[in-house]
C-alpha cells in the first residue's frame, strides 16, 4: 500500500515537474489554416483526442446534405492515417458526392444501425479501434453520459470524432429538439452557400457553405463562409471567403403620436 502511494506520489511529482518546464507534449489539432479560425479554438485548431457536434440549419436538420459534405472535407486531411467510419440509420450516404470533394472512398466505411442507441455504441466502438482515424455518428442529440463515454473513447486512441445531428425520419410531430450536453469540445451550425459562377467559365464554382461555430471549449464563437479547395491545392480542405459580420440590431423608430 506504502508503495503504491509512493508512486503516486513520484508520477504526480514528475507531472508537476513537466508543466513548470513546460514540457508537455501539445494536443494535435486538425487546422482550417487561416489564423482567422484557427484562432477560435486555444490549440490553434480542432483538437484530435476529441468528438464535436455538427447540426444542420433550416431543413438540413432532416436531410443533412451541407453538414455532411462539410464533415467529409474536413475529414479529408485525416484519411492518410487511417479510415474513416460513417455511421448511420439510413443508407443515404452519397460516397461519390464525397469523392467530387477529393474524399477517397476507399478509406471510407459505411455502418447502417438499427437505431439510436446502436449508433452511439458503434461509434465509441469504432473511435476505439486502431486504424481508425475519425467516425462519424448520424444522431439525433446524445445525453451528457453518452458523450462523456464518446469522449473517452476518442482519448484512447486519439480518434477525431463527429456527432452530425439529424432526425432521419423526421420525428414526431410537435418533439421539442433536444441539445446534448456538454461533453463535446465544439458545436457548428452549418448551412448551405450561394456559390458564383466561376469568372472564366459557365457552370458552378466550388461548393461553399455558411459556417457558424456556435460554441467551443475554451474559445470563442465565430461565423464565416468557407468554400471548397480542391485536393493538391494546399494541405487544408476550406478557403476563407468571408467573415459572417455580427451586425447590431437597430434602435426602432421612436413612436409618432397621432392627433
Amino acid at each position: 500500500m506504502a508503495g503504491s502511494r509512493e508512486a503516486r506520489l513520484a508520477a504526480l511529482r514528475g507531472r508537476i515537474a513537466a508543466i513548470e518546464a513546460g514540457t508537455r507534449t501539445p494536443t494535435p489539432v486538425l487546422s482550417f489554416g487561416d489564423p482567422a479560425i484557427d484562432g477560435c479554438f486555444s490549440g490553434g485548431g480542432l483538437p484530435l483526442g476529441g468528438w464535436h457536434e455538427v447540426t444542420g440549419a433550416g431543413l438540413e436538420d432532416e436531410t443533412g446534405a451541407a453538414p455532411a459534405a462539410f464533415v467529409g472535407l474536413l475529414l479529408r486531411p485525416l484519411v492518410k492515417t487511417g479510415a474513416i467510419v460513417w455511421v448511420a440509420r439510413r443508407n443515404d450516404l452519397f460516397a461519390p458526392g464525397l469523392f467530387g470533394l477529393g474524399f477517397p472512398a476507399e478509406r471510407l466505411i459505411q455502418v447502417r444501425t438499427r437505431d439510436e442507441a446502436e449508433t452511439l455504441s458503434v461509434l465509441e466502438d469504432a473511435l476505439a479501434t486502431q486504424g481508425v482515424a475519425a467516425a462519424v455518428g448520424e444522431a439525433e442529440a446524445p445525453d451528457l453520459t453518452a458523450g462523456r463515454r464518446l469522449q473517452l473513447a476518442c482519448e484512447k486512441r486519439g480518434g477525431f470524432g463527429v456527432v452530425l445531428h439529424r432526425r432521419p425520419y423526421g420525428g414526431r410531430a410537435g418533439k421539442t429538439r433536444a441539445v446534448s450536453g456538454s461533453a463535446a469540445f465544439s458545436r457548428w451550425r452549418i448551412g448551405p452557400a450561394p456559390t458564383p459562377p466561376p469568372p472564366d467559365d459557365i457552370g458552378l464554382g466550388p461548393p461553399r457553405w455558411r459556417v457558424e461555430l456556435e460554441r467551443c471549449r475554451g474559445g470563442r464563437p465565430g461565423g464565416w463562409i468557407l468554400e471548397a479547395q480542391e485536393a493538391g491545392h494546399g494541405p487544408h480542405p476550406f478557403r476563407l471567403v468571408s467573415q459572417l459580420a455580427d451586425h447590431d440590431v437597430a434602435a426602432a423608430e421612436p413612436l409618432r403620436r397621432i392627433g
